[in-house]
């Protein structure tokens, strides 16, 4: 696997990251549940789960029936997805694999490729857009989800006024491109942060010819603001974007 800053970060941070994420309030009762209702019916297709980390996106898809793949570039992180679908008996292939070279995967593979919060990882945007769309079947799609650009840069972030109230706090929309942080204090390491804009995502996009299906900035229901305090404040600042491209 051809490694860089990226994969170099996720394979010291993979085993936390897979903990972590088991009781993560925005995946698991937000952008998880919003994704598989926006792929919708997918049973007998080919779905390559691009970025599957500990592959509970790839076991959801089992479940329902698809012919399923999950790809990451952290080795310790496919290790724990094998073992999970090895306890349900779930029939997944998992390689390691740096996105930007999908190496021995056929042209023209598969129906579905869901790229969930991994594109503003990833070390080399342009050739990974470009491998989503050589694997994808004529008029396939690609479901990916991002943090916004709009609300995510490294100095983004909620803050209070001197009388105590809330606001969101940007102060630079373009800089910097990239830098390293703590997901949360339990990490042991810092991961990479890589800033991109929505100009250059969307012309990635249609240099390669992909077609735009679809755009969100979902906003939760009442009982998920119920969840916690974090899914509420979505109501009022969508940090994650939701787009589906066509081949």
């Amino acid at each position: 696997m051809k490694e860089d800053s990226s994969t170099i970060c996720w394979n010291n941070i993979g085993e936390e990251w897979a903990k972590f994420s088991e009781n993560n309030d925005y995946r698991n009762y937000f952008i998880m549940p919003y994704t598989i209702n926006l792929i919708g019916d997918i049973g007998n297709k080919k779905i390559l789960d691009l970025g599957c980390g500990e592959g509970e996106y790839s076991r959801k898809l089992a479940r329902k029936g698809a012919d399923v793949t999950g790809i990451d570039c952290s080795y310790k992180l496919i290790e724990i997805a094998k073992t999970k679908s090895k306890e349900e008996n779930l029939n997944i292939n998992y390689l390691v694999r740096n996105s930007c070279n999908l190496e021995n995967i056929k042209d023209n593979a598969y129906d579905i490729v869901l790229s969930s919060m991994m594109l503003m990882d990833c070390e080399d945007l342009k050739e990974t857009v470009s491998e989503i769309y050589r694997i994808l079947k004529p008029k396939g799609r690609l479901f990916a989800s991002i943090l916004h650009p709009c609300f995510s840069g490294q100095a983004a972030g909620w803050n209070k006024d001197d009388c105590g109230n809330q606001f969101f706090k940007i102060t630079d929309y373009f800089n910097p491109k990239i830098y390293k942080a703590k997901i949360n204090n339990e990490f042991s390491s810092s991961a990479v942060f890589r800033h991109r804009t929505l100009e250059d995502y969307f012309k990635i996009f249609l240099k390669h010819k992909f077609i735009l299906v679809d755009y969100n900035e979902p906003v939760p229901d009442k009982k998920q603001t119920e969840i916690s305090y974090r899914i509420a404040r979505l109501a009022q600042i969508p940090l994650f974007l939701f787009m589906e491209w066509a081949k």
